[in-house]
């Protein structure tokens, strides 16, 4: 968590583990909660969470939140995700509304902002088939018709959109110029006449889905900002995605890395605590020191933006992305190899949070699109 903190994220801070211990607690409680591990979200937890007012922490004032900047944001993420609550939707929720903030009507900024602040769950949807990390090849398209848009094509890799209100759609409305003129952000309803959601089977359960659009109609009100100007208005985003993605798995590193830590302080081999082993005595110090330089980094970059909050800070922000993906992903396999057998168990939770870390480092911009960034901000 950051160095220092007020008063006031202390108490969010102890009032989150409260809440993670009395509701999702136990192995049972989550179990129960998500369908054995199988669905990411539970609904009733996350309205439980928003009569706290806590949903709407990135929320602005006139919108029925609190309106604070990415340091309380990512403190929330961090400790949800330490507690291992199941609110799945709340990142691309996020994601989503910070769209609708900055580019959408006082219409659309109403009805998602208000909306998130109650508990509703938004989605985003820009991966096809054919374009994944090259987001500019898309080629779902939307045709202008009387009074709007008629969508068809094919997006995959959506998150959530099978229990969210809206899709935020990112879709080819020209061509001509770069790849990355003639796209347009539209806000799509999912129960839109002319629109399927499949569900994708993963390792990580039921959280991603393909859409299929065949005719389906949007009024010229769905639109966001400016038509063709997409790709300009998804760059402003890119501080917010990658901050909450690295948020998130910096709580679950954190919590493999503490579970780790209780096993080998009370498994004991050849008479006495396995931790006490110089193998894994040194492998608890290195994940230990790299976790506070993820922490640190993360708190960095939070409070630079915080600062200075229409800056891109591409750099940073991949930075940040990488570090605390990779991290997670390390040090849950790390349990996991500590652990033994039981690290590949369910009842002991490690080969969960290891699921939830390997994905990281390829949704949100894989770790070879962040190295290519931070790279091209030095010149290379």
């Amino acid at each position: 968590m950051p160095r220092v903190l007020t008063d006031e994220r202390r108490d969010l801070v102890k009032a989150i583990a409260d809440f993670c211990r009395r509701e999702c607690g136990s192995k049972e409680q989550r179990d129960r909660l998500t369908a054995n591990g199988q669905e990411k979200h539970n609904q009733k937890l996350y309205e439980k969470m928003a009569d706290l007012g806590w949903l709407g922490i990135a929320v602005p004032e006139a919108y029925g939140g609190a309106g604070q900047g990415m340091t309380d944001l990512c403190l929330f993420l961090q400790h949800t995700s330490y507690g291992l609550a199941p609110i799945g939707g709340f990142g691309p929720t996020i994601i989503a509304a910070a769209g609708y903030e900055k580019f959408g009507s006082e219409e659309q900024k109403r009805v998602v902002l208000e909306g998130v602040t109650k508990g509703r769950v938004e989605a985003i949807s820009m991966s096809e088939p054919g374009a994944g990390s090259d987001v500019g090849a898309l080629t779902c398209r939307a045709e202008r018709t009387d009074g709007g848009y008629l969508i068809n094509g094919q997006k995959t890799w959506c998150s959530n959109a099978h229990f969210a209100d809206h899709i935020l759609l990112i879709a080819r409305t020209s061509q001509g110029g770069t790849k990355h003129q003639g796209l347009t952000q539209f806000m799509v309803p999912t129960d839109a006449a002319g629109l399927q959601i499949r569900g994708i089977d993963t390792m990580g359960g039921r959280e991603v889905n393909d859409l299929y659009f065949t005719d389906t109609f949007v009024p010229d009100s769905a639109v966001l900002g400016t038509p063709g100007e997409a790709w300009k208005q998804l760059m402003t985003g890119l501080n917010l995605e990658r901050m909450i993605l690295a948020a998130m798995m910096l709580g679950v590193a954190r919590r493999a890395f503490d579970d780790t830590l209780a096993y080998v302080r009370q498994r004991e081999q050849f008479g006495r605590p396995i931790g006490s082993f110089q193998a894994l005595k040194h492998r608890i110090a290195d994940m230990a020191t790299e976790l506070e330089c993820a922490q640190l980094l993360l708190d960095d970059v939070a409070a630079a933006i915080d600062s200075e909050p229409d800056r891109v800070f591409a750099r940073q922000a991949s930075m940040a992305k990488l570090k605390c993906t990779e991290l997670a992903k390390h040090v849950t396999l790390e349990g996991m190899q500590m652990m033994g057998g039981y690290g590949y168990a369910t009842e002991y939770g490690m080969e969960a949070l290891l699921r939830s870390t390997v994905v990281s480092t390829v949704y949100g911009g894989t770790s070879e699109i962040q190295r290519d960034i931070i790279g091209k901000t030095y010149g290379l």
